[in-house]
């Protein structure tokens, strides 16, 4: 290469140099947001967690706050399921203090009012669980910031809420405390599973428990990392003693089986967990899983 052409190349390295440098300077993403004070302001979300079959006939399609559209059929409140369904729940805002809350379910062109409660609504960010018509809703803490953990290696931690919606049938909620317990997988290549491990405290209908951290064990190791969780719950005694695997109707007509039940988890993830249904008739109870990070 002849030294006319080394100048030149060197020239324009230098050039591109400078356009990259005023390129990464000039084009700063910014969004338009307001911050919000969370210690002056109720941030809340919705969860439909009245025992009911699916369908239209049980749909949320219109939701008021003091007399105000917050939501309607183009985002539906659906049974067992929060707004909008199927995806991250979102946040809705009001001052604190007592709010109206109103829900309107069936077809849009037949809507009735089936929910007219007055909620004591504090400042702060929180679940609003709606489980029986007649009765104020519920509310979850959803406690932020979100907990973490910091490793040099490769993480192997998930969190899981789990809030206890148990119907004995209907409109008598269950007087029992669940221990929420987890096992994963110790060893991919032979399946060996830990020990039954809890998930947080004992919790009574109504009640959660905090952010509780599970083990997820990879099973891709070039991954960002998912592995199968494996749940039960046990029964806890007034006097706090364990007694035994939480049973409930089964998949035939008359037959009684021990809950059991499993999900993904993604390292890094946080989820809520609501049990919610009826122990011995349908809808028959469940775990709905939400992701909430």
């Amino acid at each position: 290469m002849n030294q006319k052409m080394k100048k030149i190349n060197s020239f324009l390295l230098i050039f591109l140099s400078i356009f990259l440098l005023n390129s990464c300077e000039k084009h700063v993403v910014e969004y338009k947001s307001d911050p919000i004070d969370e210690t002056k302001v109720a941030l809340f979300q919705i969860y439909y967690m009245v025992p009911l079959s699916s369908g239209v006939a049980n749909n949320i399609n219109k939701v008021e706050l003091n007399g105000k559209l917050l939501a309607n059929e183009t985002t539906p409140l659906n049974t067992f399921n929060f707004i909008p369904s199927g995806a991250v729940s979102k946040f809705f805002t009001a001052e604190p203090g007592k709010v109206n809350l109103k829900l309107y379910r069936g077809a849009v062109t037949s809507l009735s009012l089936a929910y007219n409660q007055d909620i004591d609504l504090p400042a702060g960010r929180y679940i609003l669980v709606v489980h029986d018509f007649n009765k104020p809703p519920v509310l979850v803490n959803y406690e932020i910031p979100f907990p973490t953990t910091v490793t040099e290696n490769t993480g192997t931690t998930a969190w899981i809420k789990f809030s206890n919606f148990l119907y004995e049938s209907e409109g008598i909620p269950t007087n029992l405390k669940l221990q929420y317990q987890f096992q994963y997988t110790v060893d991919n290549a032979t399946g060996q599973k830990s020990e039954w491990l809890n998930l947080g405290k004992p919790v009574s209908f109504g009640e959660s428990t905090g952010w509780e951290p599970v083990v997820v064990n990879k099973t891709v190791e070039n991954s960002a990392g998912t592995a199968r969780i494996d749940y039960r719950i046990r029964l806890i005694g007034p006097d706090g003693s364990d007694q035994g695997n939480l049973t409930l109707a089964g998949s035939t007509a008359g037959s009684v089986v021990e809950y059991s039940d499993w999900w993904n988890a993604q390292i890094g993830r946080i989820y809520h967990h609501c049990f919610a249904g009826y122990r011995f008739s349908t809808p028959t109870v469940s775990v709905k899983q939400f992701g909430v990070q």
